[in-house]
């Protein structure tokens, strides 16, 4: 099991292909540690041990039949809770659905599986994605695993903990302001948005349409190319997927590379050991022969006032399905509307029903243009901000998060503390552009050591150019070899 536990997902495929491990053997020991480990941080909320275990029996039948493995050949997965697997309870880690098992399965994870892969579970998130700490959770947060009286970030908190905690290789979030970059900074991993429309966004129970992304965890930046180039590829099932073949890593190094590095990503509740880790990368990424750039971002102050009005707005109108009706939760209340209010009222969290009445509210009748609409505009300025930015630098890179993971409870009750955690990620999620977290350091709170995360974003399109820098910066630094080591 210890050998599982410090593979990548490369190594574990190259193990299983070589024979020296099985299939199933991957499975037995992704189940061991999660039933060792997941008492204590609770990263699943639902296992699909018979499923897995019928992948891996089926994977290593074809394997003695002499079949041409694939990429993630044997390599277990874990999906967040808001992705569709056939047959498997997707929840969002709501009550509205609990018990909902989808009827069909997510094209993105329908290419993992031809990959290889091997689903195990789904993970535990803030509910219907709505949330930067796991505490929106139905069922309860998800835990840090460098100190489990910690937030690990959100909202696809299960799936980084999964990976940092070394559950598995590889996890799959959604990032709509931040929501893989975020948790993956404060779990010391990778955590990759592509551009949007890299992936299709078929098959995910949606947040925000127009920001929603599938995005991996990984262990190292090889896995994040690997996965990403199997999720990628036009999809007719979704119409505002990129028509381009599925993603090629870039060849090279990043000597030359021009790297912008922004002003306002430095704002006063930046906390000092971060700005201190985020230096050292620069200089990092300037021994490597980098030019660093200074470059403005002007609009990112109404970055994260743009969001909660486009997102929310997104979040209304995409919820309203969730009726009583045709699936979830159904309360009667004595007729038609009472039903839908009794069922509303049990089944969204506190945080949710916010999120609902406040895009309820910019969209209503005489307000839309003065908020919903001037939203709109400031996003555009937000997206032209980076494109001029880009004609500086070839990437922008800065902090991922403002601080290393807070103590759960610490902002549970000042939601706006909550939503400026994501002030460094949320423009980049506005702008759709493609952003990499790649660990960079530890800072030292409260005598425990907690890693951090640096940010390095491409132009549209840019994927490539992004996990080069990523590739390169691990490659000249050590952050990424750290374990977590699961501290009570």
């Amino acid at each position: 099991m210890s050998d599982y536990v410090s593979m990548d997902a490369h190594a574990l495929r190259d193990a299983t292909v070589a024979k020296k491990r099985s299939a199933r053997d991957n499975v037995r020991d992704a189940f061991r540690v999660i039933d060792a480990l997941d008492a204590k941080l609770h990263a699943f909320l639902t296992l699909d041990r018979d499923g897995a275990a019928r992948r891996a029996e089926e994977l290593d039948a074809r394997l003695a039949r002499g079949e041409e493995p694939g990429p993630l050949f044997g390599v277990p997965v874990a999906l967040k809770a808001n992705m569709c697997l056939e047959g498997v309870e997707s929840n969002c880690a709501s009550r509205m659905l609990e018990g909902y098992k989808a009827p069909y399965t997510a094209t993105f994870v329908k290419r993992l599986i031809e990959a290889g892969a091997i689903p195990v579970g789904m993970t535990n998130m803030d509910e219907f994605a709505m949330g930067s700490s796991s505490e929106n959770s139905a069922f309860g947060p998800t835990r840090n695993p460098w100190d489990t009286g910690r937030t690990p970030g959100g909202s696809s908190s299960g799936s980084a903990v999964a990976v940092a905690a070394g559950m598995t290789p590889i996890a799959l979030g959604s990032d709509t302001g931040g929501s893989v970059r975020q948790p993956a900074a404060l779990c010391g991993i990778h955590g990759f948005k592509p551009t949007y429309g890299r992936v299709s966004r078929y098959g995910l129970i949606a947040f925000g349409s127009s920001l929603d992304q599938v995005s991996p965890f990984a262990r190292s930046v090889r896995d994040v190319e690997l996965v990403t180039s199997v999720l990628s590829g036009s999809d007719r099932e979704d119409s505002t997927c990129l028509d381009e073949p599925p993603y090629q890593s870039e060849p090279g190094g990043v000597r030359g590379l021009r790297v912008g590095v922004p002003r306002e990503y430095f704002p006063d509740v930046l906390h000092g050991d971060v700005r201190a880790r985020t230096q050292e990368a620069l200089d990092a990424l300037r021994a490597l022969g980098c030019e660093i750039v200074p470059v403005s971002l002007p609009h990112t102050d109404h970055a994260i006032p743009t969001y909660y009005v486009v997102a929310t707005a997104e979040a209304s109108s995409n919820l309203a399905r969730y009726d009583g009706v045709r699936f979830g939760l159904r309360r009667e209340r004595g007729g038609l509307q009472g039903m839908f209010a009794a069922t509303r009222e049990a089944g969204f969290g506190a945080e949710v029903k916010r999120r609902i009445l406040l895009g309820t509210y910019v969209l209503s009748a005489g307000y839309h243009d003065a908020w919903y609409g001037r939203a709109l505009k400031v996003r555009t300025l937000l997206r032209r901000d980076f494109e001029t930015a880009f004609e500086q630098c070839d990437v922008v890179v800065g902090p991922t998060s403002p601080e290393a993971a807070f103590r759960l409870g610490a902002k549970s009750d000042d939601p706006v503390a909550m939503y400026l955690s994501d002030i460094l990620t949320v423009p980049v999620s506005l702008a759709g552009l493609p952003a990499i977290s790649v660990p960079c350091g530890f800072v030292t709170v409260e005598g425990r050591e907690l890693p951090v995360g640096l940010q390095i974003v491409g132009p549209h399109r840019g994927d490539a150019r992004v996990l080069r820098v990523a590739r390169a910066f691990e490659d000249a630094t050590t952050h990424a070899t750290r374990r977590a080591p699961v501290n009570a």
